[in-house]
């Protein structure tokens, strides 16, 4: 059964204050939807947004030679173009989506473009979708989009810190010897955070029934999550629909009820959920959220979106073990050996 439920909204300048405290039980706490969406954003963000994921589309009409040139076999395919790679929950190969992955390590020093390791630290293939480099298409193919891509990204991210801020305050209160602002350092620090541009390729019959993406939890302490575009394809690929032709197509959640929310998020809003390393960190006080997005059914009509995994890095401790041996096998049972 699907149900109505509005996620908590909280202005930008409410969460930098700490206005917004209050509000934390209500969006990521054990009766809550395990998401929260921030509102008044800069006016730049909505030009932002819509560039990068137009970008999406046109990522994914490039050829087959040039996007198998962007694909990253050694990254365990969490580096640049992958499509096919992963497992639905039937385990057959996902071909509904294109991914295109990009490690965020230059948030913390522009000059990086994969995870922090220390030589020796841990085994590589344990890691392969961070210390493997960022693969970019050549600036001739995709104008901007480097920059753009990254230019959101960072926006995200610094966003995503103030959530992590309120958090940090909430749980100081809230859980015996916490560890003050160890949540913002993990958002503001880490080389391991993930980035991944989605497109969704539009049904090719008007009868699919099939989800864009089966139901699963993210491994990251927080997920930032912009609006989805959608695009008619086939009639007008450069405008951007209103909203979904399809009503039921979107983002869905699973209360703690196990009732299903359908999830809106306003075209200049960024939204941010709760990942399985939150879950851990805070003690169950905030619960990771399952989710997954349902396809729509009217033909040609594609989905963008751009989705920010804010995790720790590598040798940050997530319970007992290392935020890579927390992650190792949650990624492999994702992912189709080359």
């Amino acid at each position: 059964m699907t149900v109505s439920s509005d996620p908590v909204t909280v202005s930008l300048d409410a969460l930098k204050s700490g206005a917004a405290d209050k509000f934390l039980p209500d969006a990521f706490g054990p009766n809550a939807l395990g998401i929260i969406v921030v509102r008044d954003l800069p006016a730049k963000y909505a030009e932002l947004r819509s560039r990068v994921l137009f970008y999406s589309s046109k990522l994914a009409a490039l050829s087959e030679q040039q996007l198998s040139m962007l694909e990253c076999p050694e990254s365990n395919y969490l580096v640049g173009w992958s499509c096919g790679k992963e497992k639905l929950l039937d385990g057959k190969p996902d071909t509904l989506k294109g991914s295109y992955y990009v490690n965020c390590s230059f948030y913390v020093d522009p000059t990086l473009e994969s995870a922090v390791v220390e030589q020796g630290e841990f085994d590589v293939d344990d890691i392969r979708g961070y210390v493997a480099g960022n693969m970019w298409p050549p600036e001739e193919t995709l104008s901007g989009f480097q920059r753009s891509l990254k230019e959101l990204c960072t926006f995200v991210i610094d966003t995503a810190s103030l959530v992590a801020k309120a958090c940090d305050r909430y749980c100081l209160a809230t859980i015996k010897n916490y560890t003050p602002g160890y949540l913002e350092h993990i958002v503001s620090t880490s080389t391991t955070t993930k980035a991944r541009l989605l497109h969704y390729f539009p049904p090719t019959s008007s009868d699919s029934k099939d989800n864009w993406c089966g139901e699963h939890v993210d491994h990251s302490c927080l997920t930032g999550l912009t609006s989805a575009m959608y695009i008619d394809e086939m009639n007008n690929p450069t405008q951007e629909l209103d909203k979904s032709p399809d009503p039921d197509a979107g983002l869905y959640i699973r209360n703690r009820d196990g009732e299903i929310v359908k999830v809106a998020i306003p075209r200049d809003c960024l939204a941010f959920q709760t990942g399985e390393a939150l879950q851990v960190v805070t003690e169950n006080q905030f619960l990771a959220v399952p989710h997954f997005v349902k396809g729509s059914k009217v033909r040609g009509v594609c989905r963008n979106t751009l989705a920010i995994f804010c995790q720790p890095s590598l040798h940050e401790i997530v319970g007992d073990v290392d935020f890579a041996t927390f992650a190792k096998n949650i990624v492999a049972s994702h992912v189709i050996e080359s």
